[in-house]
């Protein structure tokens, strides 16, 4: 067991002196003064959890110490390797893990690496962020449940290395060789040349296949040597394992892996016979290459792209998405849930991959301040969380939701919005002031004997067109609602409120940076609940100040 922390409470000469030189870094003075507030005696008690006590090995160091050093590590962004040195070199460090005058690294490098993944596997990440939730509420005079809360995203590169059809399926392939070879305790050199796999021993995929590029076969002629070569593996893998073993970890992660690159990204040539007769079958990951002997049909690369592909192997969580319609990346989206009544409070974050939309992730972030015990008051969001099944139900409890309306593309002729839409007696009224029945969820039409004779035909049809036609959706009488409201100078000042989520997601990007460090969803989520820290522990040393000058 490690001894007990006790850092000194007041500050020394030496510490005051050495703080009026870090004005301008709010963050040491925060950390130095409000570091007991911050681990309490309930949050060293979960932190000194983590560690069993064995009695063997050196003296652990205190787990208050290496979160505090973990804290500045994140926003400073400071390498695992330069931790343990700047608890030596750097006299702001010393102050803060309270080893002023130390001569010898307080912890080695292997000890922040075994912290980070205690933290995160014992899940003490969102606890600590809690905490400084309920430090800043409380301080700011909100100690009620009672939450107004704003939500947004952000895109975040990701750290896997983005790869096209060959390559994936290349090093797929060459993963699964080499955790083969290991389970079967076969030399790899040995089994690489028995099977005359030449994506070994090459400095790229590519290289080893050594393909003129210029033909028009040459894509179809390399993609079809790595599916042979894959066959032979196949081959190998069932003279050398049974099904049981095939079908369990960690053989069957890779073979999937290869099986899903061939899935998503190819297709049978037109020429090849139908899959199924002979060739590779479409097998799931269960059944594995144990289903009998195949031959492999020969493939093209497929036209178009898949919705959930994968797109690097290093990474297999990250996805190609989009913030805008013209910006495209390849990564995460980061979405942060913070409090209106203290600007800039992150009380929580999720992180998705790039290709899901942005109200897949409004359910995670309002179910779990729901069981913190939060009464949501009000709810703003941008009109991408909408369609949430959550976010409608907060609305249909009479809660305020605040946002703006999906937007009709332009076509320069009349939209669904030209049109009077009376929801009581179920009637729509064209802007020639035809009136037809309402309905929602289906499409509605004008006669056509109405629009045939109608003096505003070229406004109002396409040119193909013979009448006009309208689909109104399921909640159009709320999304109108928020139109009304914004034509209103009130309205829009309302919707101006949210401003302190996009500079809150600045901050996180300014801390955090717009690449991920990690590759995974959950070691992603892990990074951007200790950035929310960071962020609150900024906002925590102004509502301190605030409350110190009342």
């Amino acid at each position: 067991m490690h001894d007990v922390w006790e850092p000194a409470v007041e500050l020394t000469e030496e510490e005051e002196n050495l703080l009026k030189l870090c004005k301008k870094q709010k963050l040491w003075e925060f950390l130095r003064e409000y570091r007991g507030q911050l681990l309490d005696e309930e949050m060293r008690k979960e932190l000194a959890a983590v560690y069993r006590p064995s009695g063997r090995g050196p003296a652990p160091v205190a787990p208050e110490q290496l979160a505090l050093a973990m804290l500045l590590q994140v926003a400073f962004g400071v390498a695992d390797h330069e931790v343990p040195t700047l608890t030596v070199a750097d006299r702001r460090w010393q102050m803060i893990l309270d080893c002023a005058g130390a001569t010898e690294p307080a912890f080695s490098q292997g000890t922040v690496f075994n912290f980070r993944e205690r933290m995160r596997k014992n899940g003490l990440m969102p606890r600590l962020l809690e905490k400084t939730v309920e430090l800043a509420r409380e301080t700011k005079g909100f100690s009620h449940k009672r939450l107004r809360a704003l939500i947004d995203s952000s895109p975040i590169v990701g750290a896997g290395r983005v790869e096209d059809t060959i390559n994936l399926l290349g090093r797929a392939i060459h993963q699964l060789v080499e955790v083969a070879a290991h389970e079967a305790e076969e030399d790899l050199e040995t089994l690489t040349s028995e099977l005359s796999l030449s994506i070994f021993g090459s400095p790229s995929v590519k290289a080893a296949l050594d393909v003129d590029w210029r033909l028009p076969t040459a894509k179809s002629s390399a993609l079809n040597e790595l599916l042979g070569q894959f066959h032979r593996v196949q081959e190998w893998l069932r003279t050398h394992f049974d099904a049981a073993a095939l079908a369990a970890p960690p053989l069957a992660e890779y073979i999937r892996t290869v099986e899903r690159v061939i899935e998503q990204d190819t297709e049978p040539e037109p020429t090849s016979p139908p899959e199924g007769e002979e060739g590779m079958s479409e097998r799931g990951a269960q059944a594995g290459p144990a289903d009998g002997p195949t031959m492999p049909v020969r493939r093209q690369i497929t036209k178009g792209t898949s919705p959930d592909r994968l797109i690097s192997i290093s990474d297999q969580d990250m996805r190609f998405g989009r913030k805008t319609t013209t910006k495209v990346f390849a990564g995460y989206k980061r979405h942060v849930l913070v409090d209106a009544d203290v600007p800039g409070l992150i009380c929580d974050v999720e992180i998705v991959p790039g290709n899901k939309r942005e109200y897949e992730a409004a359910k995670p972030l309002l179910d779990r301040a729901r069981e913190r015990g939060y009464q949501i008051q009000e709810l703003q969001a941008d009109r991408g969380y909408l369609p949430s099944e959550e976010v409608n139900k907060l609305h249909e409890q009479g809660v305020s939701v605040v946002s703006k309306p999906p937007t009709p593309r332009r076509t320069g002729r009349y939209t669904k919005y030209d049109f009077d839409v009376d929801f009581e007696a179920k009637t729509a009224v064209c802007p020639e002031g035809v009136t037809i029945p309402l309905k929602l969820e289906s499409v509605m039409a004008v006669p056509i004997h109405h629009c045939r004779a109608c003096p505003s035909q070229a406004a109002c049809l396409s040119p193909k067109a013979t009448q006009k036609k309208l689909r109104l959706h399921p909640k159009e009488q709320w999304f109108r609602q928020m139109g009304q409201e914004m034509s209103t100078s009130t309205g829009r000042a309302k919707r101006r409120q949210r401003i302190p989520v996009e500079h809150a997601l600045g901050r996180v990007s300014s801390i955090q940076g717009n690449k991920a460090r990690f590759r995974g969803l959950e070691k992603n989520q892990f990074d951007l609940e200790r950035t929310a820290i960071i962020n609150n522990c900024f906002i925590l040393s102004g509502a301190f100040k605030d409350a110190a000058a009342a």
